[in-house]
């Protein structure tokens, strides 16, 4: 991409209300293309419903997200599909649905006028389960599984979809460490492999800086900060942000930036 040429996913002016109450006020971003992007921020800062309103989940109430240079809103559900697939923080299933129907329902947005199930679909379910870790538990039904099992079932349909952009609103929500780092592994060769541009909701500030190329910092439905974490993640900003006092040291592993809480001075009077 050159300098000139805008990203494909961006928001202008992107406000957003439930009821009278403003919780994302006149954010304009850009997300690098075929890079991963962090959104980062206390609870409800705005962080999901930002990356539900690029999802089309939430309508914006002025401004817009557009996708191309056309609004998400205006493009038909099933095209949109195929270039955005979306991890929402809640979801639900139908009661004995398994965890390959569940991945294949990330098909149904490739499929043609009638249907047909393809090798390119299988293909694509089986990779999915396979890069997730779920293939022996394929036949289980979802909602006879773990947290942890669910949440890589969802990712898998995720995957499933095959989409150049992948939003994704705390995917490592129910994972304990060694998942949790399963999961920031295959995103990130996801997108160092094929080129798909992830963005995803972070709580952990340590995983966003280390398996993110961009960080989005929001504090009260507005943008802080944004770029390299390197440039982001700063005891001012820490602690503006979560109102706690911290240290930055290198990843002696990774070298990105490492919060380390302070604790408070106490008073010996």
């Amino acid at each position: 991409m050159s300098a000139s040429t805008p990203p494909r996913l961006r928001s202008e002016a992107l406000s957003v209300a439930y009821g009278s109450r403003t919780v994302l006020d006149t954010i304009d971003l850009d997300i690098p293309d075929r890079a991963v992007t962090a959104i980062i921020g206390p609870n409800g800062c705005g962080k999901s419903t930002l990356l539900k309103t690029m999802g089309r989940v939430l309508a914006p109430g002025t401004g817009a997200v557009l996708l191309d240079g056309e609004p998400v809103h205006r493009r038909p559900t099933r095209e949109l599909a195929r270039e955005l697939g979306l991890l929402p923080q809640a979801n639900t299933v139908p009661e004995q649905l398994t965890v390959t129907d569940l991945v294949a329902r990330g098909r149904h947005p490739h499929r043609g006028a009638f249907g047909r199930w393809t090798r390119s679909d299988q293909d694509a379910v089986d990779g999915a389960l396979e890069a997730t870790g779920m293939g022996e538990l394929a036949g289980r039904a979802v909602d006879e599984l773990s947290g942890g099992q669910r949440q890589r079932a969802w990712i898998a349909m995720t995957l499933a979809q095959r989409t150049p952009i992948l939003l994704l609103d705390e995917p490592t929500t129910y994972l304990d460490l060694a998942h949790r780092l399963e999961i920031l592994r295959l995103l990130r060769t996801l997108n160092q492999e094929r080129g798909v541009t992830v963005v995803m909701v972070l709580h952990d500030l340590h995983e966003a800086s280390r398996y993110a190329d961009h960080l989005i910092a929001l504090s009260d439905g507005g943008v802080v900060a944004q770029g390299d974490p390197g440039d982001v993640i700063t005891p001012d900003l820490v602690e503006a942000v979560f109102g706690v006092a911290c240290a930055i040291t290198p990843d002696p592993v990774s070298g990105a930036p490492l919060v380390v809480p302070l604790e408070p001075a106490h008073s010996t009077a």
